[in-house]
């Protein structure tokens, strides 16, 4: 089993983007944002965890 990495700065700022407009969509209205809300949290989460785990990403 690989040893978790840092992902790399554009990684990381994928995942936190899109977790970011997840919370957003959930707690305003906008249009796009509410509609997936939840698909954006999941996206944001998954990035984050890829570029952990995985080396290079």
């Amino acid at each position: 089993m690989q040893k978790p990495s840092a992902p790399k700065k554009i990684t990381w700022i994928i995942g936190i983007v899109a977790g970011l407009l997840g919370i957003i969509g959930h707690y305003t209205t906008i249009e796009f944002l509410t509609e997936y809300n939840y698909t954006l949290l999941l996206v944001g989460f998954v990035v984050l965890a890829a570029g952990t785990s995985l080396r290079d990403l």
